[in-house]
């Protein structure tokens, strides 16, 4: 480790890492998930996407980044979807040539203490994933339907798919900047869950090494869940497509 970065995978030179936060509604949230990032290590900026909150997240964002030069704000026009806010951190990220990129929610589900683990992973990886289901079950104040729906999605996703991921719909992940640069993110339309899943087949396809290390992901604390019924129904149909496509040599 360095003062601002990391060397990896042999390395002569300090790399430095940006972590993805899409925002929306999140202004209960935004400051404390800057914080412990900020705090998980010094090699680490961040990028705030917010849909244009109506709560004021965006601009408790723009004061965060303007305290903070490891912080940076990207606002777009209106609720526009998870997948394309993430398309939208890795063209920002490939283009100012970070070399690790994550994904993370904004509510701390997802805890910033795991990300020097994920530092740590990518020395012997393309893209890690942080895995609620690797070590049994690590979720903490679900109610058991919703539990059972993302298990069973994730079974679901693996016999499709024919992947060994535990947990394809993890949102909370670290790519190495090689990665994105592979893929056609114009092709990437999904949102969601289904999201997930197929940015991870689209990079297993690749064939790259995909690595999953375990976390304990933690419900909402503050705001509301955004899942509905069509993000459900679009994580079902996506592993299908990914599928055809592999088959037809589409993807």
């Amino acid at each position: 480790m360095g003062r601002t970065g990391w060397k990896i995978g042999g390395n002569d030179r300090f790399m430095k890492g940006l972590v993805i936060i899409p925002t929306f509604n999140e202004v209960d949230n935004i400051a404390l998930v800057v914080a412990k990032t900020l705090e998980a290590d010094p090699g680490l900026d961040i990028l705030i996407i917010d849909d244009n909150s109506p709560d004021g997240t965006g601009t408790l964002a723009d004061s965060l980044a303007d305290q903070q030069p490891r912080v940076h704000v990207l606002h777009r026009p209106r609720k526009l979807g998870l997948g394309t806010a993430y398309i939208a951190g890795f063209k920002y990220a490939v283009n100012r040539k970070y070399d690790l990129i994550f994904e993370m929610d904004a509510d701390l589900s997802h805890d910033p203490k795991y990300l020097p683990d994920f530092i740590e992973a990518a020395t012997t990886a393309d893209l890690v994933i942080g895995s609620r289901y690797l070590n049994g079950v690590n979720v903490v104040n679900w109610p058991m339907h919703r539990l059972l729906l993302s298990y069973l999605a994730n079974i679901y996703a693996r016999l499709i798919t024919g992947m060994s991921v535990r947990d394809l719909t993890s949102g909370f992940k670290c790519f190495r900047r090689e990665v994105l640069e592979s893929l056609d993110l114009t092709r990437i339309s999904s949102e969601g869950y289904a999201f997930q899943v197929e940015i991870h087949f689209r990079v297993w396809k690749k064939g790259f090494v995909l690595r999953e290390i375990p976390i304990v992901f933690t419900d909402r604390t503050c705001a509301s869940t955004k899942m509905d019924s069509h993000v459900i129904v679009e994580a079902v149909w996506i592993v299908w497509k990914m599928r055809l496509l592999a088959l037809a040599g589409k993807l």
